[in-house]
């Protein structure tokens, strides 16, 4: 890999895959987005893996949807790929959620997963 616009796909690919699962309360499939041992940083206490990630998915609200814009990409080493986004939350009964989302992207033998999750909220 050794382009942006290589780094941003492999994001993009990961991230829409996401999305698409948050967008549809898929908590399950959200989850499945990360790595067995991700650790997870949302809004609320941390967790180390898929099933932890799911429960957090599960937590939150059915409309809920999330729009993602990268802002910048850097490849630290070999298969993995740091993002840096804003993001955007929208539920139907109550304002949208800006955030910053901080991810690690890592290549396994079965493809690209998010291992890293951090969010940081803009307002208070």
């Amino acid at each position: 890999m050794s382009t942006t616009t290589d780094s941003e796909l492999i994001l993009r690919n990961v991230l829409d895959q996401w999305k698409a699962a948050v967008d549809r309360h898929e908590p399950r499939q959200a989850a499945a987005q990360f790595t067995e041992d991700a650790i997870f940083q949302g809004l609320h206490p941390y967790s180390v893996g898929r099933a932890g990630i799911a429960a957090y998915y599960d937590s939150q609200p059915v409309g809920l949807t999330a729009a993602y814009r990268i802002l910048e990409t850097r490849v630290p080493a070999d298969n993995l790929v740091l993002g840096y986004l804003a993001v955007d939350f929208s539920f139907t009964d109550r304002p949208t959620v800006s955030v910053n989302l901080g991810v690690l992207v890592q290549r396994t033998e079965e493809g690209w997963f998010i291992s890293h999750y951090q969010v940081s909220r803009l307002d208070q």
